[in-house]
């Protein structure tokens, strides 16, 4: 019987009910208790999903946890994830892992004094669709990747989410809140990244919250809210990635690699499936052969149609990576990295030049249908 570790959930707002749900699907986890600072919201989902309510300063020093799951706003994630190391738990941690290099550095050193483990989302690049992008460049399907091109925009965040201030805050923005997804998958596909330079904007100083229940409030805007970035690889691949919230409209994929065979039309990081294109030199693109990934197969129902949602397998990979003595894929190498470079793009924005990345990091090990299948219960 595959070892179980003991899980506490910190922060018990909508991304909770995803953890709580999904965690069962997979080997290596048993969650049995959470806390937020909102005590009501704590016994709302510990009575929702049959587990234990504790105080944050309880669940720390239940000797049951092994490992805290942080799932706490941005500005938190510092400060949660720092005292649940200290109090010797590992940490997984939603996105962003930290806002700054240095405090990801401070967890790292704490982390390495107590020979402790800690992860982050986002996962969504061990999906189907992601691994047989992956799959298809180590096979040389593209040959070797010299370029490609990253977009991610829309209108924004006030029409849809009850309080989007946080969005608009230093922490915020969208390179930082959907650039992880684009970068963890960058990072799967291509490895780290060795500079970066930005031009970034906004195209207004205020916005107008339009959903409920706050309609017509004016909220301000104190970061960039459009980012053009150029990536150079270590490999010496050249990407560009725009992350926009002032964009109506638009026609440009979510992500497209372009090798010295052929090109690469990859879905969108945010989620876990969806249709992997290719051409090669005769320019003809068609999809990929399907294959029966287990993180590719729909298991929801969304708005726009069945989907595949396995977030939580991020988690379950470092459990069973702690527990077989291996790495994560969704390390905190990894993680740290991608915080390196969002945060060098928007210094490169500000200072207008070019920035040296001061981390790396390998390529997570590919994740195969058996690999996959062997995280699964």
């Amino acid at each position: 019987m595959t070892k179980e570790l003991g899980v506490g959930i910190i922060g018990c707002g909508n991304i909770s009910t995803t953890y709580f749900s999904l965690a069962p699907l997979f080997k290596g986890l048993k969650i049995l208790a959470c806390a937020d600072i909102n005590v009501q919201a704590a016994e709302l989902r510990a009575e929702e999903y049959g587990v234990k309510a504790q105080t944050i300063e309880g669940l720390l020093a239940n000797d049951e946890i092994e490992v805290v799951v942080n799932l706490t706003i941005p500005d938190a994630h510092y400060p949660v994830s720092k005292a649940a190391l200290e109090a010797g738990k590992h940490v997984y941690s939603e996105k962003p892992l930290v806002l700054t290099l240095q405090q990801g550095e401070d967890l790292r050193r704490i982390a390495k004094e107590k020979k402790l483990s800690v992860g982050c989302a986002p996962d969504t690049f061990l999906g189907g669709a992601h691994q047989l992008a992956r799959k298809y460049i180590d096979e040389g399907g593209i040959g070797r990747i010299t370029s490609g091109t990253c977009n991610v925009m829309s209108p924004g965040m006030e029409m849809w989410h009850p309080n989007p201030d946080f969005f608009f805050l230093p922490g915020g923005g969208p390179i930082l809140d959907l650039g992880p997804y684009y970068i963890a998958n960058l990072i799967n596909l291509i490895g780290p990244v060795r500079r970066v330079g930005a031009m970034t904007s906004m195209a207004s100083e205020t916005r107008t919250i339009t959903s409920q229940p706050r309609n017509g409030e004016i909220i301000p805007v104190k970061t960039p809210t459009t980012i053009q970035a150029l990536l150079e690889f270590v490999s010496g691949a050249t990407i560009t990635l725009t992350a926009s919230w002032d964009v109506w409209s638009h026609r440009h994929a979510n992500m497209e690699l372009y090798g010295t065979e052929g090109s690469l039309y990859v879905p969108d990081p945010n989620f876990f499936g969806g249709v992997v294109e290719a051409s090669g030199r005769d320019k003809e693109i068609k999809p990929l052969e399907a294959w029966e990934h287990p993180f590719g197969i729909f298991n929801q129902e969304s708005p726009s149609g069945p989907r595949a949602n396995y977030r939580t397998a991020g988690l379950a990979d470092m459990a069973m990576a702690l527990i077989d003595g291996r790495d994560a894929r969704c390390s905190l190498d990894r993680t740290l990295h991608g915080v390196d470079v969002m945060t060098s793009i928007l210094k490169s924005g500000e200072e207008g030049r070019f920035v040296e990345l001061t981390t790396t990091c390998t390529q997570p090990a590919a994740l195969g249908i058996e690999e996959a299948q062997a995280l699964l219960k």
